[in-house]
């Protein structure tokens, strides 16, 4: 009896934890579709309220443009369009976004995370070496690729990862997200852009650097020019 019991309570326990798992990702739709909506006098939740189904129309599930080109005249030459649910409100509970990302030659999609979604990337033009770094866990090991058109890579959640353009070139490639709004954190501007600033000393420690160069990148990065997303 005293054995069945901790089988029932261990059986319990796994299916409150899978629960507490399946929570963290984008809400499952319970009905055909949930077009977002503004709605100031509501109270903000995760996710977005849902238009009355009724005023649903098909340009509640389209955009356009991403035959246009991004501007990757910037400090990082990359330019990422982004089609989620603040351009497409149809997509809201689906669980799946969109970009495009263009390159200029030398061009890179510098080291960064996406907190709430896998992705999955193909290149269509050009040549990208792309990679992602696992966790403390695992070691930090690095998966790195060389991709031509056609190539396909995938960046599990969470996992810190990169493209760099590394033909003479142009290129683009586009990318499916899993979730409505996966949030991007680019590293550097995270860790030296932050408002209020992180103490000089804090990250000279933690990055084995001079307090003089961290203060450097925090000045360079705190001016918040061409913010990469």
């Amino acid at each position: 009896m005293e054995g069945f019991l901790r089988f029932l309570v261990a059986k319990a326990i796994l299916l409150a934890l899978a629960s507490s798992f399946v929570s963290c990702y984008d809400p499952s739709p319970l009905q055909d579709f949930c077009v977002a909506v503004d709605d100031a006098s509501g109270v903000f939740v995760n996710g977005k309220f849902c238009k009355d189904p009724k005023y649903v129309k098909a340009e509640d599930f389209f955009t356009s443009g991403l035959n246009i080109a991004g501007n990757t005249i910037n400090r990082v030459g990359s330019n990422v369009t982004n089609v989620n649910v603040d351009k497409i409100p149809g997509l809201n509970t689906l669980g799946v976004s969109l970009v495009r990302i263009d390159f200029a030659p030398g061009g890179q999609n510098p080291p960064h995370t996406h907190p709430r979604a896998t992705e999955i990337l193909v290149v269509v033009e050009g040549t990208l070496l792309v990679g992602f770094v696992t966790s403390n866990q695992d070691n930090n090991r690095l998966f790195s690729k060389v991709l031509y058109p056609g190539d396909v890579f995938v960046f599990p959640i969470g996992m810190i990862h990169f493209q760099v353009n590394v033909g003479r070139t142009n290129a683009v490639a586009f990318a499916g997200l899993g979730s409505q709004n996966p949030g991007t954190i680019t590293i550097a501007d995270a860790v030296f852009g932050s408002k209020p600033s992180i103490m000089p000393e804090i990250l000279a420690k933690a990055f084995q650097l001079d307090v003089n160069v961290v203060k450097y990148l925090e000045a360079r990065f705190s001016s918040n020019y061409d913010r990469h997303y």
